[in-house]
């Protein structure tokens, strides 16, 4: 099952009792349905709980309706409906609509309690939402062919700081909310606390986990770099070692290089203890240096020098 699923399926465990609060919720099923109009109200979905979620609002509502199983090649479809003109005339009634609307805007005056909004917005995302996996990405949806319907939706979100947006896709209206913390206190409002958890949960999971790539990363980073450095120590030892340089080094450098060609893996801090008093990190390192300027010199001496311009001998 997915997460948006289970989102839905925490929501229609919610009990809804205030009659204020069953209106809101069928208003919800009305703007987001399919239809709504004088003809009537339409919910098309693939969840048969939300049609019978769907069906008990409106009779709480005294306004009864319909759910028929549509069978379809990519699987059932559930439809609500109320479509018996005295019921249609009711619900139009209740919600304070004429059905002849061009366009469909939400009436505040249809919230009459604090958890009016709370059962609106829940029951919009019943109708029209998707929730990602947190796994894979923070992100809750509400589609909507309705411009207006999904301008006021976002205005109601941002109303209770959820920081939603909106944008237009395939020709639908879509508000999402993308921040991981905004979702938790949207999963919350609308009813959903155990998702809201896992979100919560996988936010850790990935904060200790991205924390724990970042110092490995950084220990790997300072590995190769310790790595490279021993590499050109060694490398410098070698160079004054073959050409018989390396005793003529001043004290003590001669037995600090001797003593890291006997232990060239040894890590700085352990080298340093096997010398008599031990040495420290820093002191090695600066004989490390002084060793390594050698090295250069002695290669730069090395180098043919190169005859002055015009001064070349001709056999």
């Amino acid at each position: 099952m997915s997460f948006s699923q289970d989102v839905k399926n925490e929501i229609l465990r919610r009990k809804i009792t205030r009659p204020c609060c069953c209106a809101a919720a069928a208003y919800a099923v009305a703007c987001f349905g399919k239809y709504f109009d004088e003809n009537g109200i339409v919910l098309q979905t693939e969840s048969e709980g939300v049609a019978n979620f769907a069906l008990r609002m409106y009779a709480r509502c005294g306004i009864p309706g319909t759910v028929l199983r549509k069978e379809r090649p990519a699987g059932p479809v559930f439809e609500f409906s109320v479509k018996q003109p005295a019921a249609v005339r009711k619900a139009l009634e209740l919600f304070g609509h004429t059905g002849r609307e061009t366009a469909l805007r939400i009436r505040p005056g249809c919230f009459k309690c604090q958890n009016c909004v709370s059962c609106f917005v829940s029951t919009a995302f019943l109708c029209c939402g998707t929730a990602n996996d947190p796994e894979k990405g923070y992100n809750i949806e509400f589609l909507s062919s309705r411009y207006q319907l999904s301008q006021q939706l976002e205005s109601i979100l941002a109303e209770h700081e959820f920081h939603p947006h909106r944008a237009l896709r395939k020709g639908a209206s879509t508000v999402y909310v993308k921040a991981a913390d905004h979702i938790e206190d949207l999963l919350a409002f609308m009813g959903a606390g155990n998702a809201a958890m896992r979100i919560m949960e996988q936010r850790v999971y990935n904060d200790v986990r991205n924390k724990t790539n970042r110092l490995s990363n950084c220990e790997t980073a300072n590995m190769g770099k310790s790595v490279q450095a021993a590499v050109q120590v060694l490398q410098a030892i070698r160079c004054l070692e073959q050409a018989g340089a390396l005793d003529a080094l001043p004290d003590p450098l001669p037995a600090t290089a001797r003593l890291r060609m006997a232990h060239p893996d040894l890590p700085l801090a352990q080298l340093g203890r096997k010398f008599d008093p031990p040495v420290s990190k820093a002191g090695l390192s600066h004989r490390f240096k002084r060793i390594q300027q050698a090295a250069e010199r002695l290669q730069a001496a090395q180098q043919p020098t190169a005859p002055p311009p015009g001064k070349e001998h001709h056999g």
